[in-house]
């Protein structure tokens, strides 16, 4: 009883929204990229906490649909950013025994970039201590847009029936198909909404807002945060023996 419990108070998937790098650089009266900069070091910390912790899945929320709208120069730094990241740690990350995945809308991306997700992927495709899970272009109303498509061009082929669509035939239509839904969502710097991000998979997700923004994150809090989440009596919409 005290491992199932145990089991059940651990977050196998935690979700990030990183944010505040803009802000902890206007702080410092530094340049928006020194703080996106200091966030890739951020994200490095994470992953190495996320993987001493024995967390199954981390998914980081890296570049939204909507961040195309940024000035075209803070655009290609963050670009070039995560080209610089995939680069340079994913050997380590493979050395790590870390699977990486890429989430969201690759359609109209530049080749090369394409390729560097691709190749990352299968370099990592039968690592089993952490999933990284790296969400770029994505957005969750999109997302979900592009599981409806899918299934009406399913329904339209006679390959299934309207009756057949379910919530987990839906799931596994996401570009999150086969993961765990969330059990643990943390959004730095002080905002307190979901941004467009996992709007599906969050339905019974805890959160857990920080105002600390994302370059001062660490491993102490992200601890912090599992401490948290392990406080939560989680009911799903009913009842459990600590509620009843």
């Amino acid at each position: 009883m005290a491992t199932e419990l145990q089991s059940r108070c651990e977050p196998h998937h935690v979700a990030i929204i990183m944010d505040g790098n803009g802000r902890w650089a206007a702080m410092r009266g530094q340049p928006r990229s020194a703080g996106h900069r200091q966030g890739v070091e951020a994200l490095r910390r994470t992953v190495r906490a996320a993987a001493e912790l024995g967390i199954g899945v981390l998914t980081l929320y890296s570049f939204s649909t909507e961040n195309w709208s940024r000035p075209a120069a803070e655009v290609r730094f963050l670009l070039d950013l995560l080209r610089r990241f995939i680069r340079t740690d994913v050997a380590e990350l493979h050395k790590s025994n870390i699977r990486i995945m890429v989430i969201g809308d690759r359609d109209g991306l530049e080749p090369s970039l394409r390729k560097l997700f691709e190749e990352a992927e299968a370099l990592t495709r039968e690592n089993s201590a952490l999933k990284l899970v790296i969400a770029f272009n994505y957005g969750g109303r999109q997302e979900i847009t592009r599981a409806v498509r899918a299934l009406a061009q399913k329904v339209a082929r006679g390959e299934i029936l309207p009756a057949d669509i379910t919530p987990d035939v839906i799931g596994n239509h996401l570009d999150t198909g086969g993961l765990p839904e969330p059990d643990l969502l943390i959004r730095t710097g002080g905002e307190q909404r979901l941004s467009n991000y996992l709007l599906w998979q969050c339905a019974y997700t805890e959160f857990v807002f920080m105002p600390d923004y994302w370059p001062d994150f660490d491993a102490d809090r992200l601890r912090q945060a599992v401490a948290d989440y392990r406080m939560r009596d989680r009911r799903f919409g009913g009842l459990t023996a600590q509620s009843a």
